[in-house]
């Protein structure tokens, strides 16, 4: 557990380090604010070009730091698992382990009542007995009798019986307090168990809640980190884009990007039609997706925007989550074809980003929306609506 959260946290630092170095790239002197300067020159732009370069290998590595993190986390939810199964199971046996005590403490009340019946048994048979051999009742006629032979044999046959009887109360009494000692010892291994079990299950219980809070606030420093790195990244290549647009229009007069996003449009609308598939889409066409898109060929959201991006050089994860944050963001009103126009859950949380879409002009998009329907052309104006980028590259 403690050696878990020590990589994630060395993760986290080392992925910190390596994209901080790749923006002081784009950051540092030379590349202040495009607004500020009329015409960057080319190599500024060209140094803009290696920045972006080596910023997307710092994303490579923050992707593969940011897995070995999720993989540690994954790794203490098992454990945490594991804690909960073993409270789980210590609550079974404690449980056992009270109907054992309570059968235990039934059965020894049972043989004290047996145990007192046979001495109660015994004490009249030796009072009987008793009164016999000294002649008060009618055992001292049989046994001090007439004189004779016969009678002799009568007192002797009597007393023989009395013997026996006398030998086999004894052994129902020595019986009966066996039993008793053997259900009182049982009682106490009964009584030890159940303490022995709650303990347990409340060591189990500690450790898995242990776990469990170590598990939250590990995710909670990953998460936060993850949104500063992202938006780090995003910053970054927002301002890549401006100074490669300024470089443009100190050149041309003219926004660099209206020709490149038509090509967007078209590499999109080109599928339209084409079936939805989760985890479905390459920079190359539709493929065959995964989990419940796994036998059908075809694009995601994020799929058929990263392949239509990819049609002018711009490479895209194929995640909603990067890219979101692959440009500068526009507003509603600043849209051009090409654009990504985004959907969430929340529109104050970018978290909560679940949809993409590509802008074609006119309030409209082009999707790939969800299973069982097809590539389409939609209207952006939805519930959900948080935002629009434009990706840079």
């Amino acid at each position: 557990m403690a050696l878990s959260a020590h990589r994630a946290r060395r993760t986290i630092r080392r992925t910190a380090l390596s994209v901080s170095a790749v923006i002081a790239l784009t950051t540092g002197p030379g590349t202040g604010d495009a607004a500020a300067e009329p015409g960057p020159s080319d190599r500024e732009v060209s140094q803009s070009k290696k920045a972006v370069r080596e910023r997307a290998a710092a994303v490579g590595q923050v992707k593969a730091r940011l897995a070995q993190a999720d993989g540690d986390l994954e790794r203490m939810s098992a454990a945490t698992a594991l804690a909960m199964e073993r409270y789980n199971g210590e609550l079974v046996k404690l449980e056992r382990a009270r109907q054992a005590y309570q059968n235990s403490q039934r059965r020894l009340a049972e043989a004290e009542r047996n145990y007192q019946q046979i001495r109660d048994e015994a004490a009249v048979f030796a009072a009987a007995a008793y009164r016999a051999g000294t002649g008060v009742n009618q055992w001292a006629a049989t046994v001090a009798g007439r004189a004779g032979p016969q009678n002799f044999m009568d007192r002797a046959a009597l007393l023989e019986v009395l013997g026996h009887r006398q030998a086999g109360m004894v052994e129902r009494v020595r019986a009966a307090q066996i039993i008793c000692e053997m259900f009182r010892r049982q009682t106490r291994t009964a009584v030890r168990d159940q303490q022995v079990a709650a303990e347990r299950a409340e060591a189990a219980k500690a450790a898995a809640e242990r776990l469990l809070a170590a598990q939250h606030q590990e995710v909670k420093r990953i998460k936060a980190r993850k949104a500063v790195l992202v938006a780090r990244l995003g910053r970054a290549r927002a301002h890549a884009a401006r100074l490669q647009e300024a470089r443009e229009r100190a050149r041309t007069g003219a926004f660099h990007g209206a020709g490149r996003g038509a090509i967007v449009v078209r590499a999109a609308l080109k599928w339209l039609g084409t079936p939805y598939s989760w985890g479905g889409g390459t920079s190359t066409g539709p493929s065959y997706g995964i989990a419940h898109g796994a036998n059908i060929r075809g694009f995601d959201c994020s799929g058929l925007a990263l392949h239509a991006w990819n049609k002018v050089g711009v490479r895209l994860d194929h995640w909603t989550g990067t890219q979101w944050t692959s440009g500068p963001h526009v507003s509603t009103g600043r849209l051009r074809p090409g654009d990504l126009v985004f959907f969430a859950n929340d529109t104050g949380d970018a978290d909560t980003i679940h949809h993409v879409g590509i802008y074609i002009g006119r309030g409209q998009m082009v999707e790939a929306p969800y299973t069982g329907a097809r590539v389409r052309i939609s209207s952006i104006w939805r519930p959900g609506l948080i935002g629009a980028t434009r990706p840079a590259g």
